[in-house]
């Protein structure tokens, strides 16, 4: 018999009829609280079913991935306690997406429920998780489980990667200001007054954005995650139906037997 650590290594259009099995029996050796937390164990997404098989399939690349997240990290402190410099944070970037890349390429060789390759969508949706892993120590403990059922988020740790960072060198002498009318001088400072109380604006109008498009993005997730709910609940309400239409049809099938028996 399979225990619930086995479930999120299997196929993943095995999962759901192999918890209702794993329940089932649980509940005829009378187990039952046992068969309760089986039967409530959700199904992964796609795309933490994959890391899943990562984590428990690429254990050496998947270290590598936590030892360059770490080193990230470290690097990254130096930098903003004076300590480091911009080479080492860079290579410890490219470290960091070094150890992503590499799980990413096998994650490519997975395959879906029907057979397909996993989707560009699905993929990023890994990448984000495994950044994660790297970087978040809660993450990575969720990762190393290989229990995942829902991907993780990448938020970062406030890098700047692109380009170069800045050199530290004195500031340059400020040139002498050329001499200006008055009425230029006003005229520049309206323009700039303009200016900031446009793009003020702007700001409050994008954060107003933001913040519905989190809150549309967050009930469409919590209907998507009732949705997946009530679609494993229903399938193991009729994987218990057929058990005991099975079942049913077996007593039939003894009792007229018996009849027949007690007929002769």
């Amino acid at each position: 018999m399979v225990d619930v650590d086995d479930l999120y290594g299997l196929p993943l259009d095995e999962f759901v009829p192999a918890r209702n099995a794993l329940a089932r029996e649980l509940r005829n050796s009378g187990r039952r609280e046992e068969a309760g937390e089986a039967g409530g164990v959700r199904k992964p997404s796609v795309a933490a079913w994959a890391v899943n098989q990562l984590a428990r399939t690429q254990k050496r690349e998947v270290g590598e991935l936590f030892d360059a997240g770490d080193a990230l990290r470290a690097a990254h402190e130096d930098v903003l306690a004076g300590r480091g410099g911009g080479g080492e944070l860079r290579d410890a970037v490219e470290r960091e997406r070094a150890a992503v890349d590499a799980l990413i390429g096998a994650a490519r060789g997975l395959l879906t429920s029907e057979g397909h390759e996993l989707s560009q969508t699905i993929i990023d949706r890994v990448a984000d998780t495994l950044h994660a892993a790297a970087l978040d120590d809660d993450a990575r403990a969720q990762v190393t489980d290989g229990r995942l059922e829902r991907e993780l988020r990448h938020v970062g740790i406030g890098l700047a990667t692109a380009g170069t960072l800045p050199a530290r060198a004195p500031a340059p002498a400020r040139p002498k200001k050329p001499a200006i009318d008055r009425g230029a001088e006003q005229r520049a400072e309206r323009e700039r007054a303009e200016a900031r109380a446009a793009a003020r604006a702007t700001e409050r109008e994008a954060r107003r954005r933001l913040e519905r498009a989190e809150r549309a993005a967050q009930v469409a997730a919590e209907r998507r995650d009732r949705a997946a709910k009530s679609l494993d609940d229903a399938q193991a309400q009729l994987s218990d139906a057929d058990a005991e239409l099975e079942e049913a049809r077996d007593q039939l099938g003894e009792a007229e037997e018996a009849l027949r028996e007690l007929g002769r």
